[in-house]
């Protein structure tokens, strides 16, 4: 492709479109414009960061710049599928951050477009594409060095910063349930770290412990997955301490035949600063790895899946499938629940 690659975001209104957007100008591309609607919490984060990119006067204007090849969507959850659905029926691709969507019928409209179109929906799991921790356990899991993973152990701690949160936030329609929410990050690195293509939602749970006056908050969750070849546990909550020098002490735990992986990605415990920590042990190995320099290969990868009309990034189907698998467990969880 000879011309620049250039993207917009469209909806601002979390803060993993800082992420998302620094990450492709860091590999070369050109940051076109930016939409949103309204002046979201964000906003001011954004503008510090971007602040010498133009803002569009709407989105059309974006959407029918023959130019951009990618739309990074931070939306409000329950309004990133049809903000997809209609960059991709403009041609164009799309980063949209987790959760992808908030119902099976905004999934389905959205794999009907994609099949009819051949443009590229793709979730920037951020607590996998994001981490160098990860990056290093994808590499060793590869090589062999723990055997085969046999389970995992995923828990998502955040911290709820109550005073900061729009309204939305607080809204059950609107964020699409704690499990649909921050558990896909944990579904993502199950299915990828076993190798499985699908997975039974054996368990799932979700309940506000400590927050009354915002009944439609889910604060705590909880999902158990198989397959016939492993199983996972995923917990995910906002009761992140104040005390704790990140948002949340996010860690993964890997089993394999023949070993053990842990991951600390966002701090460790007398090195507050310190970032991706992995300790391994397998039959010849007990060791503590730095892995802060392991890179993070998702944001190239979508850029030569672009290119080429490949999938290296991740494939359409486990975008998908991951998203299914949260939903799923989120109605399963308020089913439970209400019964």
């Amino acid at each position: 492709m000879s011309k620049p690659l250039m993207f917009a975001a469209i909806g601002i209104d979390h803060r993993h479109i800082y992420g998302q957007a620094q990450q492709m100008m860091d590999i070369g591309w050109d940051f076109a414009a930016w939409w949103t609607e309204g002046t979201p919490t964000t906003m001011a984060g954004f503008e510090k960061r971007f602040g010498n990119i133009k803002r569009a006067r709407d989105r059309q204007s974006i959407l029918q710049h023959d130019d951009i090849d990618l739309i990074l969507i931070a939306a409000v959850p329950a309004d990133r599928a049809s903000l997809a659905i209609e960059a991709m029926e403009h041609g164009k691709d799309v980063m949209v951050d987790k959760p992808g969507c908030t119902t099976l019928a905004q999934l389905d409209r959205i794999k009907e477009t994609v099949a009819r179109t051949g443009r590229i929906w793709s979730i920037d799991f951020s607590e996998r594409f994001e981490v160098p921790a990860v990056t290093m356990a994808s590499r060793l899991v590869a090589e062999g060095a723990i055997g085969r993973v046999v389970q995992t152990v995923g828990l998502g701690p955040h911290r709820l910063n109550r005073n900061t949160r729009p309204d939305w936030f607080f809204q059950r329609a609107r964020y699409g349930g704690i499990l649909c929410d921050i558990a896909s990050h944990q579904i993502d690195q199950f299915l990828h770290f076993t190798g499985a293509e699908d997975a039974e939602v054996a368990m799932a749970r979700v309940a506000n412990f400590s927050n009354p006056d915002t009944p439609e908050l889910q604060d705590f969750g909880e999902i158990s997955l198989r397959t016939p070849t492993a199983s996972g546990y995923i917990r995910v909550d906002w009761y992140t301490p104040d005390a704790l020098p990140n948002w949340g002490d996010g860690r993964l735990f890997l089993v394999g035949t023949e070993g053990t992986i842990e991951m600390r990605k966002y701090c460790e415990f007398g090195a507050d600063a310190r970032t991706d920590n992995l300790y391994l042990v397998n039959g010849e190995r007990f060791e503590y790895m730095d892995a802060r320099e392991s890179g993070l290969p998702y944001f190239q990868n979508l850029t030569d899946d672009i290119i080429n009309r490949t999938e290296t990034a991740m494939t359409q189907s486990h975008a998908f499938k991951v998203t299914q698998l949260a939903i799923h467990a989120q109605i399963l969880a308020e089913q439970t629940t209400a019964s």
